[in-house]
Order: structure tokens, then C-alpha cells, then sequence
């Protein structure tokens, strides 16, 4: 599966992430609002988001959401985790978007673009999500994931962080979620 690539929706344009898109992403990643349900809720501070930003490079899968009427970087998503076994899978998380860009089209837009991207080459797609993250659990909710058993547990600045985990199969997508 081609992590990296460059798709398009009616309102967004989801390209891979270079460096040169840092100033643009943190206009809107510095603002605390963001991340203020997110487990690493100081991610607005220039350091943490710099570090989250250089991992995110590293890592590669990692898109950023450019709305198409302005031209502006309205936030970031990113493919992780590519597993090859049972028909393969892949996360799609790591998203934010402005608070502009909250409530409307744009989340959905991406995720359908990502989602129908994954699912020409995986059978699965996995979210996972802070545990008190109600903004993204009900977005992927939406769109016909499903809460799993699988928790996930690590830890930041000795605070222990809880994810929990929702999965969609292609075939539920196809359905309709």
C-alpha cells in the first residue's frame, strides 16, 4: 500500500507531508484547542508538536490536508502501522484539523479519501483514540468503525495514556459503515 499519496475530494487536496509545510501546520496545530481532548494535550506548544512533526516525517504515511477553494493547510493525517497479515490492515490517525474546520465537511472528506485509499489494498483499517477523545470517537463511530478489545497503554511526562482501539473492515465500508 502506497502510504504517501496524493489524493484528492471535492473541498480537500491530501498530499504527503514535506518539510517545508512545518510554519503553515503549526499556525494551525498551536492552537490549544486542538488538542485539548487528546491524551499529549500540550501538543500546541512549539517543542512537543516539533517533535511530534519530526516523527512524523520519520515515519512516513504522513499527509497534509490542504483545503482546495483557499490553498490553506487546514490540518494532517496520517497512515501508520502498515501490517501485511490476514489481508493486511493499516491505522489511520495521528488527525487534526483548525477549529474552522471542525463540525463540517472536511473530516469526513478526508477520512472517506483515506478510507477508500486503504481499502483498494488492505482489508482492514484500524483508529486508535485517546480514551476520553469524544470528538474523534464520535467522528469514527460515524463513519461505521467499531469499538475492538484491544487497549493500548504508554505513558507521557508520568502520565499513563489510554487508547483504545475501533477497526472497520472493507466490507462494512463498501456497506455504507
Amino acid at each position: 500500500m502506497d502510504r504517501q499519496p496524493v489524493l484528492e475530494g471535492e473541498t480537500l487536496l491530501l498530499r504527503p507531508l514535506r518539510e517545508e509545510d512545518w510554519a503553515a501546520l503549526y499556525r494551525v496545530a498551536g492552537d490549544p484547542r486542538v488538542w485539548e481532548q487528546h491524551p499529549i494535550h500540550d501538543r500546541w506548544r512549539e517543542p512537543v508538536f516539533a517533535a511530534f512533526f519530526a516523527e512524523a516525517l520519520a515515519e512516513g504515511g504522513a499527509l497534509v490536508a490542504i483545503e482546495r477553494a483557499s490553498g490553506e493547510v487546514i490540518g494532517s493525517s496520517q497512515f501508520r502501522d502498515l501490517r501485511e497479515t490476514d489481508g493486511g490492515s493499516v491505522e489511520i490517525g495521528w488527525t487534526f484539523l483548525g477549529p474552522n474546520h471542525w463540525g463540517g465537511r472536511f473530516n469526513p472528506e478526508m477520512k472517506r479519501l483515506m478510507l477508500d485509499h486503504a481499502f483498494s489494498s488492505v482489508a482492514r483499517v484500524r483508529f486508535r483514540v485517546g480514551e476520553y477523545n469524544r470528538r474523534s470517537r464520535i467522528a469514527v463511530e460515524r463513519l461505521g468503525a467499531r469499538l475492538t478489545e484491544e487497549v493500548e497503554q504508554g505513558e507521557y511526562r508520568g502520565t499513563l495514556l489510554v487508547h483504545v482501539v475501533y477497526a472497520l473492515g472493507r466490507e462494512d465500508w463498501q456497506r455504507g459503515g
